[in-house]
This record gives C-alpha cells, sequence and structure tokens, in this order.
C-alpha cells in the first residue's frame, strides 16, 4: 500500500521525478513512461509504485495551488474579488467544494505567513 500524504509538520519525501515523454510516445495510447517495455514484474512494480506516488504527490501540490488561487481569487481586499458561486464554474466544482477549497486556500496563506507547514485539507 501506499504510503500517506505527509501532514502538518511531517517533511515531504521526494518522488520520483515525473519525466516528460517525446510526443510520438505520447501519442500512442500503449505507451506509457515506458512502462510496457518492463519485463522483470519486480521493476515493473517499482517503477509503477515510484510513478504512483509521483502522481499523487504531484496532484497534492496542486490541489493545494488551486486552493491558494481560490482564496486569492476570494479575498474581500481585491477590487475585482470572484464569488464562490463563480469560482466554482471556473474550476467546475460546486459552490459548497469551491468554499471549502477557499478555506483550505486561507489556512494555507495563514501558514506561509506564519511560518507553519502545510494545512491538512480534510
Amino acid at each position: 500500500m501506499a504510503e500517506p500524504t505527509p501532514r502538518r509538520n511531517e517533511p515531504r519525501l521526494r518522488p520520483a521525478p515525473l519525466l516528460f515523454e517525446p510526443a510520438e510516445a505520447a501519442s500512442d495510447p500503449e505507451h506509457f513512461f515506458d512502462l510496457e517495455s518492463i519485463d522483470d514484474p519486480r521493476a515493473l512494480l517499482a517503477r509503477s509504485t515510484e510513478l504512483t506516488l509521483a502522481f499523487r504527490a504531484a496532484a497534492d501540490r496542486a490541489l493545494e495551488f488551486q486552493a491558494i488561487a481560490a482564496a486569492q481569487l476570494a479575498d474581500p481586499r481585491r477590487f475585482d474579488r470572484l464569488t464562490t458561486a463563480d469560482i466554482a464554474e471556473r474550476a467546475e466544482w460546486t459552490e459548497d467544494y469551491a468554499k471549502k477549497m477557499v478555506e483550505f486556500g486561507r489556512d494555507l496563506l495563514r501558514g506561509a505567513v506564519e511560518g507553519r507547514g502545510p494545512v491538512d485539507p480534510v
């Protein structure tokens, strides 16, 4: 089973680097980060696990940036601020989820200002 996402004061593990594939390889639906060419099941499990963890870490990090952007767009000090309904429409979220993301983003921004680590959204 994969390792849980680090929380609060736990250091982030560095996942395997995501290597970009050449355009011709990416256009082949059977080609995925050269995994199909690995014959040894142990090596295949190791590399696919590395990729799984890397994608999960990338998704977690991207989610944090979404939350920060949502909080910044909803900031009442901005003359061009957006409502949570507007943010939800742009991000293709429900309005309830947009509200949670704005609050999570505010927590993240407060943590960055106060010098704390990332805040758990759940």
